[in-house]
């Protein structure tokens, strides 16, 4: 009688264990934190990604993940981002707006956490300084100022 029943569990063990998985591009990861990032008020820039009107963050030129650097793991994400923030505006106040989106974002779509998100901050301009230097980028003028 054992000897069936041994029969029986090396067939089973014998069968090929099959795992669903769900993975992820970085460049995925990436996107989902930039257009996160783009909701938030007082961002003016993903280094050189321009975010300033609606059509610019969908044009085909445009690339939302400039700016964002990520470290995907099965189950977590940690993003360092580069910005340039408005003039006059509370950048520690843009931090935290900026680490509930994207944690929201990211959780909601993926089902990953963001464990960590590190935001380095490249320079500060007023909105008028911003929109003329976005205006001479598109039109081929050599920039006043670097944006890095």
């Amino acid at each position: 009688m054992q000897s069936e029943n041994t029969n029986v569990q090396t067939s089973v063990s014998d069968e090929p264990v099959r795992q669903n998985k769900l993975t992820f591009e970085d460049q995925v990861i990436k996107k989902i934190a930039g257009l996160a990032t783009g909701e938030v008020q007082g961002i003016l820039s993903m280094s050189g990604g321009f975010m300033s009107g609606f059509a610019d963050r969908f044009r085909s030129t445009e690339d939302i993940t400039k700016g964002i650097d990520a470290e995907v793991g099965e189950h977590q994400v940690a993003l360092d981002l580069r910005v340039i923030v408005e003039y006059g505006k509370s950048i520690p106040g843009i931090f935290n707006e900026t680490v509930t989106k994207i944690k929201k974002a990211m959780h909601d779509m993926t089902g990953l956490d963001v464990v960590e998100v590190n935001m380095h901050v490249e320079d500060v301009m007023t909105r008028a300084e911003f929109d003329a230097k976005s205006k001479s980028i598109e039109e081929g003028a050599e920039p006043s100022r670097d944006l890095v």
